[in-house]
Order: structure tokens, then sequence, then C-alpha cells
């Protein structure tokens, strides 16, 4: 993140990045989704990657090509205006950090001050921070949009279809899932899950630290002239500085968000996992959905009754981390997309200013 740029104008970056990464893959989200609501006993027939293209030649062939961009208005619109108001809270909070607006630590002897560098911690606070106020905003959008993402699935016991045994409700569209939300939880149910959506703002959090640290590791790496850069960032954290940080090129920035968003997927999918499970289910607590994930229950607590034959199947930790791959796979597109898209847009804007700048009278 080019952390010099104002708050608003890495936001816009920001917001269009992800919409256009959204755009591109939401077929493999929708597909991610139903994978983290597969029932046991497909679990144990196939998992990962081929149980991901399953479903989806499932989905085309019953549904048709359309029926793979369900919700994607919805939720490209989430999507927007989460990150727009993430990237704005996290760049400001940002901003006061190094101005040292904000004192997250102790600043020392005032006077003559460098600017302040976030440690890790501080990434971690500050993104955590803007990451639960982005998504109290657009935590709506994101039940509306998973209920029309499992709108139509017929999910088989036998296991060869789609999932679970019962048909959800018909495609009626937005309007209709609004009122179904409304109408099986009030106006708590647009929020239902938020306890769980509030530890996922650490996401977002560990991957924006991560891939500081990677602007921080690739400054030492241009800058190191010869020498090793091991023995360059001990000299620098010898004089307890965090160093500088580079700005990637598009293929740099690609490939350093991707994999800060795998680290981060593969830290908190337990969580994320549960998250979808909570909002699409009628279970009540956090606990009970982990729980039911261990033991290789499925998402619905109504459902459950119809798998008393499957009681045996019980994954154990391997249950918490259903989809996992495909969850990566998902990350490391959308968040390469979002960062390579948001890079450009920012230097297309810097660019256009110093034409404007340097250009005569």
């Amino acid at each position: 993140m080019t952390s010099t740029l104002p708050p608003l104008v890495q936001a816009f970056s920001g917001a269009i990045g992800s919409a256009s990464a959204n755009l591109l893959t939401y077929p493999l989200d929708l597909v991610t989704t139903r994978v983290q609501l597969d029932p046991p006993q497909n679990v144990t027939k196939q998992r990962g990657i081929p149980r991901a293209l399953e479903i989806l030649q499932q989905i085309i062939r019953r549904h048709g090509i359309s029926a793979l961009y369900r919700g994607l208005w919805t939720d490209t619109g989430a999507t927007f205006l989460s990150n727009f108001l993430y990237f704005y809270f996290y760049s400001f909070l940002r901003s006061l950090s190094t101005r040292r607006f904000v004192a997250l630590r102790p600043a020392g002897k005032s006077g003559g001050m460098p600017p302040h560098k976030p440690t890790m911690l501080e990434e971690l606070l500050l993104g955590f921070i803007a990451g639960v106020a982005s998504r109290a905003v657009s935590t709506p959008l994101n039940i509306i949009t998973l209920r029309l993402q499992v709108e139509g699935a017929t999910y088989n016991h036998n296991g060869d279809k789609e999932g679970y045994g019962v048909e959800t409700s018909k495609n009626g569209g937005m309007v209709a899932a609004v009122k179904h939300i409304y109408n099986d939880s009030g106006l708590a149910g647009f929020w239902r899950g938020f306890e769980t959506t509030m530890l996922l703002s650490l996401n977002p959090s560990i991957t924006l630290a991560c891939f500081q640290l990677f602007r921080r590791f690739l400054a030492f790496f241009r800058s190191s002239s010869g020498r090793n850069p091991i023995l360059a960032i001990k000299e620098a954290a010898d004089k307890g500085s965090p160093g500088a940080e580079a700005d990637p090129s598009p293929i740099e920035a690609f490939f350093g968000a991707a994999i800060s968003n795998s680290i981060a997927v593969t830290i908190l999918y337990p969580i994320l996992l549960a998250k979808t499970r909570l909002q699409a289910s009628s279970t009540s607590s956090l606990q009970d959905v982990i729980i039911d994930a261990y033991n290789g229950q499925d998402a619905f607590s109504v459902m459950r009754r119809k798998l008393q034959a499957d009681r045996n199947v019980k994954p154990g930790p391997r249950g918490l981390y259903q989809g996992l791959e495909v969850q990566i796979l998902k990350g490391f597109l959308s968040q390469g997309v979002t960062f390579l898209v948001k890079g450009r847009i920012e230097q297309m804007i810097v660019n256009a200013y110093l034409r404007r700048k340097h250009r005569p009278a």
C-alpha cells in the first residue's frame, strides 16, 4: 500500500481493485461456499480442488452457466463498500500513526523526529480496527449474498448431487432473500454471525501486515547493493528501524499480496468456515458450528437428523479445514488482482498529478 497517498485515493483504488477481483473470481467464490457447506459423506469421497470441480460441473449441468453468477452484483457491491471503508480507515489510521498523532507506543524525546514506521503488531491492530468498522457496514450485504449463493441448490442424502437431501428456497432474487432473512430473524438476521466476522477482521489485517513486511524485505533486497540482505536486515534491526517500504512492481504486488493472503487464510480458516456455516444455518452458537465441523456434521441443524446414518463420519481436526485448498486458491487470485489493480490506479493518479504539476504555465 502506498501510504503516502491520501486515504481517499487509497480507498478508491482499493475498492476498484477488490471489485475487479470479485468480478473475475466470483464463480470460484460461489463454489467455495458450496464446498464449505458440503455434508460429510461427500467430503469423504472427494475433497479440495477435485470436489470443487465436481460441484462446478453440477451447477452448470443443472442450472446453466448463469447460476455461477447468482448474487454477483450484491456481492460486488458489498466488496466495493467493505474495501472502500477498510482501505480508508486503515490508511487514515496509519497516516496518523506515522505522523505520531496516534501514539501506539512511547514516542521518546520530541523534536525533529523521523516519521514513525508501525511495527508488525501495530499493523495488525490498525488493520483489525479498520476491518471491524468496515464489516459492520457491509455484513448485511454479505448475508444476502450468501442466501443467494445457496438458493436453488439441491442437496441429496445419497451424496451424488450438490449436498444435503433437501432443496433450498427457489431463486427469488435479492428482494425475496431480504424478506426471507427478515422473516426468519428480524433485523438482527442481517448481522448474523457478526461476532465471528469481527474475529475475521484479522484476515485483511494479517494480509496487510504481511504485505507491508514483504515491501520492507523488497526494499532491503533492492538497496543491499551486493551485500547480504540478511545482514542488512540485522543492521536495521540493531538500529531499531523497521526500514523503508518499496513500491512493488505489478508482478511483485500480485504475488506479495497473494502469498500474504494465503498465510492469513491458513491461520484463520476454521473461523472463516464457521462464519459461513453460522450465517447459512439456524445454529445460534459459534461453538456449536465449530464442534459440528469437527464431528463432520453439516451446516444446517434441521438436516442433522437426516444424517444419523453418517454419525460415524468424524474427520476431527481435518473437518475444521474443509475447503481450505479452494479458499486459498480464491484468495490467491483475488488478493493478487486487488493489489495489482490498486497499485496501477495509484500510479496512474501519481503520474497524472506529476504531469499536471510540471505542465508549462
